[in-house]
């Protein structure tokens, strides 16, 4: 069995296959999912199949912007015992931390998180949303997440809160303009991540509705009814240098301090676990790579900046040690 995640996270797609022309009882018991299990609040799906329930019922019912539709129609509410936590936050910056340190409880296959602006633009970082598991994202399921992201920061704002750019990872499902008019702003596909470019003093916006004791309160229940899973030192240097590639610093010092630990101490970590920090590096970037030169028309000379190369000879140098061949020969096989 794979990764399970909350059934919530697909609140009114049921609804949304019927009123649609489809049989939205059928296509979830296709997938061995039960229809009635959104509308609930405990109930789980493995999260194979909830990517690809949603991209089933985009392709037969004709439907390309499903996703969007989806998350049109939700809020923070499918997140469970985590909305109270994030919706009685002081601040953005001190709800994106919750959702960071506890999107688990909604599933351990999703992550969201802030990294540096991928455009290297002074004053603005971004909003990743990822998964753990599902890579690359199916674009249904990239296209409900993100959607869902930005609405629920535009909720939690009050309204228009800056958004600079949005990046998906495929290419589009529907027509632009489609994109545009949901996210209100510029939306460039076929990038490295699904995330929002915002303003860098976001996070100081205060929440309407914010609850000190209320949030210290919700902090407490997740800490102890939903001890987080645990990881080796390895997953936890992955799941870093992932969330970093081509925005942060990607040295051993810089993730050690991430873990609040010391360099040596880190790789002493690896070390028992039979890898090494660079081992790590090389398989992060070996990954990007494969997938942004296979799977986009994403230029190389970007593509070695987002794999966190300084110039194109060393993308062309690591990827025919990694397989055999040159970038544009790779992409061209592909």
């Amino acid at each position: 069995m794979g990764t399970m995640v909350r059934a919530a996270g697909l609140r009114g797609l049921p609804a949304l296959i019927d009123e649609l022309g489809g049989d939205g009882r059928e296509l979830f018991g296709r997938f061995g999912a039960d229809a009635a299990a959104p509308a609930t609040d405990d109930a789980v799906v493995e999260s194979m199949a909830a990517g690809l329930i949603l991209e089933a019922a985009a392709t037969e019912l004709d439907c390309p912007d499903l996703g969007l539709r989806l998350a049109g129609q939700q809020n923070i509410s499918v997140l469970g015992p985590l909305s109270l936590a994030i919706e009685s936050a002081d601040t953005l910056g001190e709800a994106l931390d919750c959702a960071t340190r506890f999107l688990f409880v909604h599933s351990p296959a999703l992550t969201v998180g802030q990294v540096g602006d991928p455009s290297g633009r002074p004053g603005v970082v971004a909003l990743c949303y990822g998964s753990t598991e599902l890579e690359p994202m199916p674009p249904q399921s990239a296209d409900l997440g993100l959607g869902l992201l930005h609405r629920s920061v535009t909720l939690l704002a009050g309204g228009r809160y800056g958004l600079r750019s949005v990046h998906l990872p495929h290419r589009p499902l529907a027509p632009v303009a489609r994109y545009t008019e949901f996210f209100g702003a510029d939306v460039r596909f076929g990038q490295a991540n699904a995330l929002l470019r915002v303003p860098q003093a976001l996070s100081a916006t205060p929440i309407a509705g914010g609850n000190r004791m209320l949030h210290a309160a919700a902090l407490d229940y997740l800490s102890s009814h939903y001890p987080a899973p645990s990881l080796s030192a390895a997953e936890h240097v992955e799941r870093l240098i992932t969330q970093g590639l081509g925005s942060a610093p990607v040295d051993i010092s810089a993730i050690a301090r991430n873990l609040s630990t010391h360099p040596r101490t880190l790789q002493r970590r690896l070390s028992a676990e039979g890898t090494g920090f660079e081992q790590i590096l090389d398989s992060v970037r070996r990954n990007a790579a494969h997938r942004l030169i296979t799977g986009t028309s994403i230029p190389f000379t970007q593509i070695t900046a987002m794999v966190g190369l300084t110039e194109q000879s060393a993308l062309t140098r690591a990827v025919r040690r990694w397989f055999g061949s040159s970038p544009r020969d790779l992409r061209r096989s592909s």
